[in-house]
């Protein structure tokens, strides 16, 4: 009740008497379920994360980012109302879990920096890599408790197995639970390593006896393992419980493990030993039903889209927006909606109303037909040719070579296809005998496809296997015969490259695009069309490197550093397809000097955001929620887009006659820039003469 911005999953204290939540305002707060009281327990707006309660249901632990960005844990008592720091601000500790003895707190944090990549050496200019930074660590919550994994000696005896076996295990009454004390003095002192080594760790909990934590493999497609560490000191070593999975959690009498694998749930219990088989643990949800009233739900799912703008959009205010009378004037037509795509439409109306990007609305529980049928792609451009009984091969698309995976399927060189060939049967079957050689094709993509060529006497057949959608394949042909273009034009003084999208994807292709031609006297920066994303700092950063000093061997030429350091000019092609991060990555060329924006203005969205607020049927209503200002105070791009500094419009018709005015443009500038400033690799100086007879 009585809340103004969205709350998220609360978490109860062991005696239930306290409930901890946090809200979308970045607060953590908790509240005394008895007398309705509220306290904020977060120290700043940087935001929180996982929370654990003490055994006895005083103390909460949690994660909270501190200013300079690093992941604290604090523990907060619900007693004074004070936060105790836990760890510092010098690296990132997540996860905290309490012992069940309320001795101990076990936590994660990223303390194991040592990088994979040693030094900057490479054409690829490698950066540093830190993989398995994580490491388990322990706090003792007062002094004179001994750690249980440290070695017994002589000083110190073993406890009683006894004290270890499953009576430990049993929950405890809650009046009867020891009530947790923590002595703040030299807490961070009393933080301990355990005897594991680092990984790629994740969620933890603890038990009386074990340690249960996520533990992910080192490479893209790693998968994620629950890990258990037996808590003792004779050689503890960690069991991997059951692997591949998504998540854990622990149940709250620390008997059990909800484990989700794939799109599954098991119950298993929470034991340091592997679990084998666990078919027979799988919860069946397969009789699980719900009764939906459909214009309920629909008047719901408005609310919510239109809730989650108020409380995501970046601007408190909503744009000077009347929350409630845009919630009014568009719900009251939710009753005449009939399907969720109308729905969809009618909650782009309402957040139309904020006058920003980035505010696309799609998804949910769609209706869609199983009756689609793919029509494969040879790869070319066909035209039917009645006169020469088939269809005419007018131009096969192109690809980089030096990728041979992705050419055309027609472009295999053991074929000798070529343009001007004319295909004229495709499976034994006609190709005049239809109305488009796409009947013939339907359902073929991946599959052997007799093609024959030609007709009567001089006809062969070939052996393709077409592809399922040439968008790429055309995407590709335009993108390397732009290439193609700038280089010929410059006679190799110029390179080329072209980002589609600023996604972890296309970095790999930025890498492999400009490496090669960091040392040309020219460099286009193709960003037209381009569908936003988030890299545009990596790409700046290589970008904005600058040659400072340079190395001469005994032979060879010379080179510099900074590695892979671009001396020559660069420009920065934008259209009005230019989007969201394509469109922050002109701007930041711009200003940071690096060299002038060519094209037409771009789209105009620079409100940033992520995909956090999803309906429940799996809809979405974009919200922008970070916007984007400059250090003269004022918001950048959004509504305005990137406005060129030499403006260059692709008239259609000429585009479509093959015609490319923008990239002609700047390979021209780029022409009489290099000619006014060539920009050589300074010769080395003479060898000094210092021995003791030189002249």
């Amino acid at each position: 009740k009585n809340s103004r911005i969205l709350r998220f999953r609360g978490v109860p204290s062991a005696d239930g008497k306290w409930l901890a939540w946090s809200d979308n305002n970045q607060d953590l707060w908790v509240m005394n379920l008895a007398t309705k009281e509220m306290r904020k327990v977060s120290e700043n707006r940087e935001g929180t994360g996982a929370v654990a309660w003490s055994p006895d249901s005083r103390w909460l632990a949690f994660e909270m980012s501190a200013p300079n960005s690093f992941q604290q844990i604090k523990i907060f008592s619900v007693e004074s109302g004070k936060n105790l720091a836990l760890t510092s601000d010098r690296t990132n500790s997540s996860a905290p879990a309490w012992d069940p003895k309320g001795e101990f707190i076990y936590f994660l944090s990223d303390r194991n920096l040592r990088t994979l990549v040693g030094a900057p050496w490479g054409n690829r200019r490698p950066e540093p890599y830190f993989d398995k930074e994580i490491e388990l660590y322990q706090v003792a919550l007062r002094p004179g408790l001994r750690s249980p994994f440290l070695p017994d000696d002589e000083l110190h005896k073993p406890a009683p197995r006894a004290a270890r076996g499953d009576s430990a295990r049993a929950p405890a009454k809650m009046d009867s639970v020891k009530a947790v004390q923590i002595e703040p003095e030299g807490l961070m002192a009393r933080i301990r390593r355990l005897p594991v080594p680092s990984g790629n760790y994740g969620w933890l909990a603890a038990t009386s006896d074990a340690l249960f934590y996520t533990s992910r493999g080192s490479g893209a497609d790693a998968k994620t393992d629950l890990v258990a560490l037996k808590i003792g000191n004779e050689k503890p070593e960690p069991v991997v419980v059951e692997g591949g999975i998504r998540s854990a959690e622990l149940s709250g009498n620390g008997r059990s493990l909800l484990v989700r694998k794939e799109n599954a749930l098991y119950v298993l219990e929470a034991r340091a030993a592997k679990a084998g088989d666990i078919s027979d643990e799988r919860l069946d949800l397969s009789g699980w039903t719900f009764s939906i009233d459909v214009r309920d739900d629909f008047r719901q799912l408005f609310t919510d889209a239109w809730r989650m703008e108020r409380d995501w959009f970046y601007d408190p205010q909503l744009h000077g927006v009347d929350y409630e009378a845009t919630l009014k004037k568009y719900g009251a037509l939710v009753p005449r909606i009939t399907t969720r795509s109308e729905l969809n439409d009618l909650i782009g109306w309402a957040v139309g109303e904020l006058s920003a990007l980035h505010t696309s609305v799609g998804g949910g529980d769609l209706r869609r037909g199983e009756d689609n049928v793919g029509v494969a792609s040879l790869g070319a451009r066909l035209f039917r040719d009645p006169a020469r009984s088939g269809y005419r091969i007018d131009y096969i698309y192109r690809a980089d070579p030096d990728f041979p995976a992705e050419r055309s399927p027609l472009a295999e060189p053991d074929l000798n296809v070529k343009a001007g060939d004319v295909i004229t049967a495709v499976n034994g079957t006609r190709t005049l005998s239809v109305t488009d050689i796409g009947e013939l094709l339907r359902n073929q993509a991946g599959k052997q496809v007799l093609l024959t060529l030609g007709d009567g006497a001089a006809a062969r057949d070939v052996i393709v296997t077409p592809i399922g959608n040439e968008q790429t394949l055309r995407y590709s042909d335009w993108e390397y015969t732009r290439r193609l273009a700038a280089e010929q034009q410059s006679d190799g003084k110029i390179g080329y490259v072209h980002l589609r999208a600023m996604g972890g994807g296309d970095i790999d292709q930025f890498y492999r695009q400009f490496t090669p031609v960091f040392n040309r006297q020219g460099l286009i920066l193709d960003m037209r069309q381009n569908r936003g994303g988030n890299i545009d700092s990596w790409v700046l950063e290589m970008l904005s490197r600058k040659a400072w000093m340079y190395w001469q061997n005994r032979v060879g030429e010379p080179y510099w550093n900074m590695q892979g350091a671009f001396r020559g000019h660069m420009v920065m092609l934008v259209d009005q397809e230019t989007a969201s991060d394509g469109e922050a990555v002109a701007d930041g060329f711009r200003r940071l000097g690096l060299g002038v924006v060519i094209g037409a203005r771009t789209w105009g969205g620079e409100i940033w955001l992520s995909g956090a607020n999803t309906l429940t049927d799996g809809g979405v209503a974009r919200a922008p929620m970070m916007g984007v200002y400059g250090p003269e105070r004022k918001w950048l791009v959004e509504q305005e887009g990137v406005k060129p500094d030499i403006v260059v419009e692709n008239l259609p018709h000429a585009t479509f006659n093959g015609q490319d005015a923008q990239l002609d443009a700047a390979i021209e500038y780029l022409k009489k820039k290099i000619a006014e400033d060539p920009r050589p690799v300074p010769a080395p100086p003479p060898y000094p003469k210092r021995g003791k007879n030189s002249p």
